[in-house]
C-alpha cells in the first residue's frame, strides 16, 4: 500500500509518447479534422430552416462512419443539462440530448480508426475519480486506444442544482478537476494500491486494472480563461478554444495568434505538447453566391425564442465564449463561420491554420449532405495545400 500526497501521485506515460498510438497518428496531420456530433435536438444551429439533421444515435453513427471514411481524425459531442423544453423556441432547441460519453463508447464498435471523445462534467453528482478511471480504461480497451474524455467543469449556474449542488467559483472548479485527473492518472499508472487524502477526494487501497493501452486515455478540455489554459497545459492533449472576436473570421484572425499562443506557451512551460482546435460552422457550395444565399436563408429562419434563452443562460454563467456572437449568428452556430466556394473555404482554413490553430471541430447545418460535399470538394484542396496528409500516410 502506498500513501501519497498530491505531489507524489504517479503519472502514466502519455499516449503521445507512444508513436503507434491513435493519438500520435492523428497528430501527424497538419490540420486535424474533427466533427462535432449533433447529439441534441437542433444540433448546433438555432434555425427552423428545414434540414435532415437529427439527434438520434443511428443518424450520429452514420455521420461518424461517413467522417471516418473521409479521413476525419476525431468526433465528439457536447454535454449540457437542460430543463424540459431545452432552450425553448419553436424547435425546443436541445430538448432531446443523447449522453456523449455513452454514445461515443457505443461508436467504438462501429468504427476502426477515428478518435472518440466523450464529454463529461466531472464535478456533477456522485462522480469519483475511481469511476472515471475504470470507465475510461474500459472504453480504452473496447476502442483499442481510440477513446478519451473531454473534461468540462460546468459554467452554468443552474446545472449543479439539478444534482443538488451549488456551483463552485470559476478557478476552484479547475482546481478540483485537476485533483480529479491527477488521481485518475495515478490509478492508470497503478504502481500499487493507492491511499490518498486530498482537498476534494480521498481513496484507501484503491486500484484500477487493466491499464489503458497507451499509458492513459486521450484527454481534452475547453476553455478561454487563464485557469482553463493552465489546466489544459498540464492535463490535456487536445484543447478546444472559442473565438475571441465573434463568429466573423475576418474579426477573429488578428486576435487568434495571441489567444492560441497563450495555450501553447503554457503547455511548453510544462514540457508538454497540445493541439489547439476550434469550432467553425462551414457552409460550402459550388459558388460563393450560392453559399451566401444559403447562409442568409438559415439566418432568416432564426429561432429567436431559443436564441434569447441561450444568451440568458450564458450571461448568468461565468463563460463568455458565446457572448460576442450575434443573434443571427447563433442561428447558424459555431464559434466561427466559414462560407464560400470550395476554393474559398480551403483558403479560409489555410488562414485559420496560420494563426496557430491545429485543428477544426466542424459543425454543419444539414450534416449528412454537407459533410459529403465538404469531403468531395474541400478535402482534396486541403491535401494540395499541404494541410492534410492522405489517409494512408498516417496509417
Amino acid at each position: 500500500m502506498a500513501t501519497l500526497d498530491s505531489s507524489q501521485l504517479w503519472t502514466p506515460p502519455e499516449p503521445l509518447h507512444h508513436p503507434d498510438s491513435p493519438l500520435s497518428k492523428a497528430f501527424q496531420q497538419p490540420l486535424m479534422l474533427g466533427l462535432f456530433l449533433p447529439l441534441q435536438t437542433g444540433g448546433w444551429s438555432q434555425s427552423t430552416l428545414p434540414r435532415g439533421t437529427d439527434w438520434s444515435y443511428a443518424y450520429n453513427a452514420k455521420l461518424t462512419k461517413q467522417a471516418e471514411a473521409l479521413g476525419f481524425d476525431v468526433v465528439f459531442g457536447l454535454s449540457q443539462w437542460l430543463p424540459k423544453g431545452g432552450f425553448g423556441g419553436e424547435a425546443h432547441y436541445r430538448e432531446n440530448f443523447l449522453d456523449p460519453f455513452v454514445s461515443t463508447v457505443a461508436l467504438a464498435a462501429e468504427t476502426k480508426r477515428i478518435l472518440l471523445l466523450g464529454t463529461i462534467h466531472v464535478l456533477y453528482g456522485p462522480w469519483h475519480p475511481m469511476h472515471l478511471a475504470r470507465f475510461l480504461a474500459t472504453a480504452d480497451h473496447i476502442s483499442q486506444g481510440r477513446f478519451g474524455a473531454n473534461i468540462v467543469t460546468g459554467y452554468a449556474e443552474n446545472e449543479p442544482r439539478m444534482f443538488g449542488a451549488t456551483r463552485l467559483d470559476h478557478d476552484s472548479r479547475y482546481d478540483r478537476s485537476a485533483e480529479f485527473i491527477r488521481i485518475c492518472n495515478a490509478l492508470w499508472s497503478g504502481e500499487d494500491n493507492l491511499t490518498y487524502q486530498g482537498e476534494y477526494y480521498a481513496l484507501e487501497d484503491a486500484y484500477v486494472s487493466p491499464r489503458p493501452l497507451y499509458g492513459r486515455p486521450v484527454l481534452a478540455s475547453a476553455s478561454g480563461s487563464p485557469a482553463g489554459f493552465q489546466y489544459a497545459a498540464r492535463y490535456s492533449d487536445i484543447v478546444f478554444v472559442s473565438s475571441p472576436a465573434g463568429e466573423k473570421l475576418a474579426d477573429a484572425l488578428p486576435k487568434l495568434p495571441a489567444h492560441v499562443a497563450a495555450v501553447k506557451d503554457a503547455a511548453t512551460a510544462q514540457q508538454r505538447q497540445v493541439r489547439v482546435i476550434i469550432n467553425p460552422t462551414i457552409i460550402v457550395r459550388p459558388t460563393r453566391e450560392e453559399a451566401l444565399a444559403y447562409y442568409q436563408s438559415i439566418m432568416d429562419h432564426a429561432d429567436l425564442g431559443s436564441i434569447r434563452n441561450f444568451y440568458a443562460r450564458h450571461a448568468a454563467g461565468d463563460s463568455v465564449s458565446w457572448l460576442e456572437h450575434s443573434a443571427k449568428g447563433r442561428a447558424v452556430g459555431g464559434h466561427l463561420h466559414i462560407i464560400g466556394s470550395p476554393e474559398e473555404v480551403a483558403e479560409q482554413l489555410r488562414q485559420l491554420h496560420a494563426t496557430g490553430i491545429d485543428g477544426i471541430q466542424i459543425t454543419f447545418y444539414d450534416y449528412e449532405p454537407e459533410l459529403a460535399y465538404f469531403g468531395e470538394s474541400v478535402i482534396p484542396l486541403l491535401e494540395q495545400a499541404g494541410l492534410r496528409l492522405p489517409l494512408d500516410a498516417t496509417n
